[in-house]
């Protein structure tokens, strides 16, 4: 029988309890780091040679989604209750709302070195030392809304901009095209700066901190957020019905993208399975 994944906003005391303490036991046996060097390891972009598989790529979708399921089933492994919530940043859109409250997520980081004083992920308590990372530092993060220079969350005019394009993507299957509901979703814009950044990337840019870049695992947040852009694939498949994952085959020899980007029935590394095979994950979980 498929689990249910809900809105943050609507999570119980005890469900957000749950929740907080599933991560907190990973954390402290050592498996919530591995899921940290994993992201690390796929964070690959355009100008890198070789095969991309987690970001700049038609398989930024499936990629996410298996990577959410394995780290559910490790919370389940620890709590059986417990599903990943998603955050709606179209409508919990401040600094103090969901999921940015004590008996969650904690807040904002202090003015200075960001570093994250409140909630159950606040170095001072001792549980969230980060391990992994890109840097050296050792404690979470955040900068909400950018103080230096301030950016909004994505609206939901913009998050409807990628759901209406019935095509999920289109060669050069990168992070230039400017068509496609996945690089839309993605959020891989031209020019620089902020404007470039949309719906996924303006949201990591917005929580700032630890969710920039490749180790943003360290900061459970991470998962609310790719829960939610999940949840926005499965509403774009019951919108275009016919629209499936795009590459159908692999690039050809003398294409630029040859070995690159993955195909609908390609392996997706680093797991023994198809983007085919995780388009549809309804006997799995269901959204509320």
């Amino acid at each position: 029988m498929a689990y249910v994944r809900k809105n943050v906003a609507a999570l119980t005391r005890q469900e957000k309890r749950r929740f907080v303490d599933a991560l907190l036991e990973l954390k402290r046996r050592g498996e919530y780091d591995e899921f940290v060097r994993m992201h690390i390891h796929y964070f690959t972009p355009d100008g890198e040679r070789g095969l991309r598989t987690a970001h700049m790529a038609p398989s930024f979708l499936p990629w996410h989604r298996r990577f959410l399921l394995d780290l559910e089933r490790a919370l389940r492994r620890v709590d059986s209750s417990v599903t990943i919530p998603y955050w709606d940043w179209t409508r919990d859109r401040t600094t103090t709302s969901v999921p940015w409250r004590d008996d969650l997520l904690g807040g904002n980081g202090r003015p200075g070195d960001r570093r994250v004083t409140t909630g159950p992920f606040a170095w001072a308590h001792g549980h969230w030392t980060l391990r992994v990372g890109v840097t050296d530092g050792t404690f979470l993060t955040r900068d909400l809304g950018r103080s230096h220079d301030p950016i909004a969350l994505p609206t939901a005019a913009e998050l409807e901009w990628a759901l209406k394009d019935p095509v999920y993507d289109v060669a050069p299957w990168d992070s230039t095209v400017t068509k496609g509901f996945r690089n839309k979703l993605e959020g891989w814009g031209p020019g620089r700066g902020s404007t470039s950044w949309r719906n996924h990337n303006r949201v990591h840019r917005w929580v700032g901190g630890t969710m920039l870049g490749a180790a943003s695992v360290n900061d459970p947040v991470f998962w609310l957020h790719h829960a939610f852009l999940d949840l926005q694939w499965t509403r774009w498949q019951r919108r275009h019905r016919t629209g499936r994952y795009l590459p159908a085959q692999p690039p050809g020899r003398g294409d630029a993208q040859h070995g690159r980007v993955v195909a609908r029935h390609q392996k997706l590394p680093p797991w023994d399975v198809t983007p085919d095979q995780l388009e549809d994950v309804s006997r799995i979980y269901r959204y509320a």
